[in-house]
């Protein structure tokens, strides 16, 4: 089989970037949602459920083998299992602190993939690599405002440390999920791979919210504006998860994957937008290095 045509590089960027804006407002609707009472495991459940339908039609009608390779079924239960405690970790950030400032710490992953590969045996951090690195954690100490936060007179509530701590915790998890994905399935079709790994966060939801591990994680929105935003996030999620695996074979990923890197710009827009969150200069400016250092990061040379 040929390999299909490569977008021209204008179309495969704006493509990327409404992509990254939807998944950009997918996080916004969540977050009116969880303020409607909508319940964070209900949140999750729906959006896999679509999303894996949309999969399976897919797989169906590709008609694609759905036979693993020898001894892939755990890591692909270990691959869903940590996709499940990601989605949960990062909408759990959203409902306690800014979009924009979750999605930032959220987006550190490609720093903990690179020093993860190296423990696990991969290639040590190039210089220019680490020094990246350090440059991001610099803008994230400003992004998260910590100076003022440190010198402040009262200590920080404890929302804003939960907030804090399990949106690095989605970006460890995520980590790992792409060295479990890039080192173990990878010789799996990636439409299988994604429908398989939404299936188990699906089950895993309906499982965690039959047991009630999570107080009011299957509530229903109180109220018109709660459903709305539940809609809108399924609607968003899906057609840009389904849109992203449909056309990345035409959108030449190596090259023109740091746009994707917008998502938490559009997340702050839409938060200033539709939530009046607003960010300090100060701030702004960290998450600014954040976005540079990471584009930086991900972007290939010999692309």
């Amino acid at each position: 089989m040929t390999s299909p045509a490569l977008f021209p590089r204008h179309i495969a960027v704006m493509l990327l970037a409404l992509l990254a804006c939807s998944f950009a407002g997918n996080h916004i609707a969540a977050r009116i949602a969880f303020d409607n009472d909508t319940g964070l495991l209900l949140a999750i459940l729906c959006r896999s459920g679509v999303t894996m339908l949309v999969l399976v039609g897919i797989v169906l009608w590709q008609r694609q083998a759905l036979q693993m390779p020898a001894g892939a079924w755990r890591w692909q239960l270990l691959l869903g299992l940590l996709i499940a405690t990601q989605s949960i970790c990062l909408y759990s950030a959203v409902a306690r602190i800014p979009v924009a400032l979750a999605l930032l710490i959220g987006n550190t992953f490609p720093i903990l993939l690179a020093l993860l590969t190296w423990a696990l045996g991969g290639s040590a951090p190039t210089r220019r690599t680490v020094m990246l690195m350090g440059l991001i954690l610099l803008g994230l100490v400003f992004a998260l405002d910590l100076p003022a936060r440190l010198g402040a007179s009262e200590p920080a509530g404890p929302e804003w440390i939960v907030g804090v701590s399990v949106s690095f915790l989605a970006a460890c998890v995520f980590a790992c999920a792409l060295w479990i994905t890039d080192h173990k399935l990878s010789s799996l079709r990636g439409s299988v791979r994604s429908m398989l790994t939404l299936m188990i966060v699906f089950s895993s939801m309906a499982l965690a919210g039959s047991a009630d591990l999570i107080p009011g994680g299957m509530n229903l929105p109180s109220n018109e504006t709660g459903w709305l935003a539940l809609g809108a996030l399924v609607l968003l999620y899906g057609i840009a998860f389904c849109m992203l695996f449909v056309t990345v074979p035409r959108l030449n990923m190596a090259k023109n994957a740091p746009v994707m890197n917008m998502e938490p710009i559009a997340t702050l827009l839409f938060g200033w937008l539709l939530l009046d969150q607003v960010l300090s200069g100060m701030q702004m400016i960290g998450g600014a290095i954040v976005l540079a250092g990471i584009v930086l990061l991900t972007y290939r040379k010999d692309a």
